[in-house]
């Protein structure tokens, strides 16, 4: 070890006094260089690299929110544009299948108003037959 061998308390009292002033020396002199204007000059100059870097990311953060704002809305009017699509289809597909069904309908009864005036021209026929028989 480094330590001197006879050291009485009054050294040691010294040595002690002579290190805190020595750190107290050493504050002062950084207090001062903080406050030297060469320092105040980077600081200032650090600050504005700051500000410019924030103002260059809050215009890449507008950009990219425009950028996905239209995007959502190109995405949302091609939903709209497809529901409304579909929403014609089905309308359409509805349409085509009541207008076969009236016309099934339409068919069926006209079928059976012909089978109707069959069933009475024979039912008239066998009535006209069994008169003139009589």
């Amino acid at each position: 070890m480094n330590r001197p061998k006879n050291t009485g308390f009054a050294d040691r009292l010294s040595a002690a006094a002579d290190a805190k002033k020595t750190l107290l020396e050493r504050a002062a002199q950084a207090r001062s260089a903080a406050n030297s204007p060469a320092a105040v000059e980077r600081r200032t100059a650090r600050e504005a690299v700051k500000v410019a870097r924030d103002a260059r990311i809050a215009e890449r953060t507008a950009t990219k929110l425009a950028v996905e704002a239209r995007q959502a809305a190109a995405l949302a009017a091609a939903q709209v544009a497809e529901a409304a699509a579909r929403e014609a289809a089905l309308k359409a597909e509805q349409e085509a299948r009541d207008a076969e069904f009236a016309e099934r309908t339409a068919r069926e009864a006209t079928v059976e108003a012909e089978r109707q005036a069959a069933r009475d021209a024979r039912y008239a026929a066998r009535k006209a037959r069994k008169r003139k028989g009589r």
